[in-house]
């Protein structure tokens, strides 16, 4: 941040991005497009022309598929470039306090893809971060061969093979609360794709048997958060 300061600052981001910007007022009560002008690049090694970005995709990805309807997000720029594609075995939690458990236990293996549901906005309540796992696994040398799932999120600062706010969440029985140990788990990143390989028919089976679980908070705000909150696809706001 300290460098983009330096080459212009967010002016010179917006100065750089105008051609593709919609003019509305901001909290400045100047137009954007008139801040835009404003902007000045002064290295173009840190803010880079349109004509000649860092990279051909953005650092952040959006995936889809029978485990995430709804989508789920990655921080892709941050993913070893090994594991963009990938297969594991499901390690199942329904919770970050027991996942984190397993890890310093040393229960997980690469080529784990560990998954951490009810940790939504609903589940959470409030779409926890998972940062305690994150940096673990980085600690004891597994982030180049472990993938973590969640209805949760992860922070900017997240590094490794972690794929967070899956949609629908578990609490409201999303595909994510019908994973058992031991399923297969596949995404690629390229290709958009989140999926667990089972047959629609099995999942069908083990969604009739699925019940909600009991609210984490069963009484003030949080309990009334939780009952009108909306997904995270939608924001996580109160509907």
């Amino acid at each position: 941040m300290e460098d983009v300061e330096y080459a212009g600052g967010i002016p010179a981001i917006l100065n750089t991005l105008k051609p593709l910007l919609k003019d509305n007022i901001t909290v400045t009560g100047k137009m954007i497009l008139e801040l835009a002008d404003e902007g000045k690049v002064t290295d173009s090694d840190v803010i880079h022309p349109l004509a000649a970005p860092i990279a051909d995709q953005g650092g952040i990805s959006i995936l889809y598929g029978n485990l995430a309807p709804d989508g789920a997000v990655v921080k892709s720029s941050a993913m070893s470039p090994g594991m963009r594609k990938f297969s594991g075995r499901a390690r199942v939690f329904d919770r970050e306090d027991d996942a984190m458990k397993a890890i310093l236990a040393q229960q997980i293996e690469p080529g784990d893809a560990i998954v951490i549901r009810y940790e939504g906005p609903k589940g959470g309540p409030g779409t926890r971060e998972m940062l305690s796992p994150t940096a673990a696994l980085v600690g004891l040398g597994l982030r180049d061969s472990v993938a973590l799932l969640t209805d949760g999120r992860f922070s900017g600062g997240t590094r490794g093979n972690c794929i967070g706010h899956i949609g629908p969440e578990a609490y409201v029985g999303g595909p994510i609360a019908l994973i058992q140990e031991g399923d297969t788990i596949e995404y690629d990143i390229d290709a958009g794709t989140l999926n667990m390989l089972i047959s629609e028919e099995e999942l069908e089976g083990r969604r009739s048997t699925w019940t909600q679980p009991d609210k984490k908070v069963k009484r003030g705000m949080l309990a009334q958060y939780i009952d009108s909150v909306t997904t995270g696809r939608k924001g996580a706001i109160r509907g």
